[in-house]
């Protein structure tokens, strides 16, 4: 069958979009080459419960060989495993997330940039200088394909104008606080939605780190602060127009510490109502306790990163392949 001009426009334009992403992962392969972080390519897909990133609810369930299996949501907990020894690691997975909405902000399937690394002295401002860094990279690396952004209707000179200063750094209570005066309804422990941060970016007029999240509404190996422990030494980058694109914290690294913020864990209490037990973090655990090295890493969906870098509210229009709830496998 003849393809209609809407569908050759269609297929153009998933190739520019790939061409973007193609860039924006070199870009952060240059980084880590450049800081000496370790490529792991064999990080599974296929995990138990310690794959999930925070909510249980939006793993998808698989038989592996009968076994109870999970589409793995997050590297992170294999890339720890390999700290003591390679001191820095990366990985790219797919991240699979069960989610019911079919938005613009949502997908069931993107890949995830992931990175940890081992540290002396204060974890959290390495951490987010090297994520600015792995960013700034992407960013650069894609402005390098100008003549497809223009293409895309996407401006180089906003990209440019983020990599020209540092990235903006406030505190979660600070955040709210600014949210309050800006006349918003929310309290310290709320769960920040896409519209709070985007009058946080709007206010800071840049790409924006907000650190130091409410212990109860992360995942439960963030390290909690010393110095105030109703907060865990976490940062989400928000970015102008797609939001939260980097999920990032210190790792704890106190066995006894770790071990009583998971009992304590919303995930936890979900997890033994549904049939789990201890057990199932185990391994993790035993690894910490082994080797309670000081580490911290993140996460960077880039799906997130190209919907910033194109300026597209969408998305769906801001990946090659853009699926979720509604996507037929039959026409990808």
């Amino acid at each position: 069958m003849q393809q209609t001009i809407q569908e050759v426009r269609q297929e153009n334009e998933r190739a520019m979009i790939a061409r973007i992403e193609s860039a924006l992962t070199r870009g952060a392969d240059d980084y880590f080459r450049k800081n000496e972080f370790v490529r792991i390519p064999t990080v599974p897909h296929v995990v138990g419960i310690t794959g999930a990133c925070e909510n249980i609810d939006t793993l998808f369930k698989v038989n592996y060989f009968g076994q109870n299996g999970y589409l793995t949501q997050t590297g992170q907990l294999a890339l720890e495993l390999q700290i003591p020894e390679l001191k820095r690691v990366c990985c790219e997975i797919h991240s699979f997330r069960a989610e019911q909405e079919a938005d613009g902000r949502h997908l069931t399937e993107f890949p995830l940039v992931e990175f940890e690394f081992g540290y002396e002295g204060e974890g959290l401002p390495q951490l987010l200088d090297h994520i600015e860094g792995t960013v700034k990279a992407m960013m650069k690396s894609a402005l390098k394909e100008e003549l497809t952004l223009r293409k895309l209707g996407a401006n180089p000179e906003r990209i440019k104008h983020m990599l020209k200063e540092p990235f903006a750094r406030i505190e979660y209570r600070n955040a709210v606080k600014l949210l309050q005066e800006l006349g918003f309804e929310v309290e310290f422990g709320d769960d920040l939605k896409h519209n709070h941060e985007q009058a946080v970016v709007k206010a800071t007029g840049k790409p924006t780190f907000i650190m130091k999240y409410p212990e109860k509404i992360k995942f439960f190996n963030m390290r909690r602060d010393r110095n105030d422990e109703e907060v865990v030494q976490s940062a989400d980058l928000i970015l102008p127009v797609s939001g939260e694109s980097v999920g990032s914290a210190v790792r704890e690294e106190n066995p006894e510490l770790l071990m009583e913020k998971l009992l304590n864990s919303n995930m936890y209490r979900l997890h033994i109502a549904r049939g789990g037990t201890i057990e199932d973090f185990k391994w993790y655990l035993d690894a910490v306790k082994a080797n309670p090295v000081p580490h911290a890493g993140c996460g960077i969906g880039l799906s997130r990163v190209t919907q910033c870098v194109l300026g597209r509210e969408d998305i769906r229009k801001s990946t090659a392949y853009p699926m979720n709830c509604q996507t037929s496998l039959n026409n990808i």
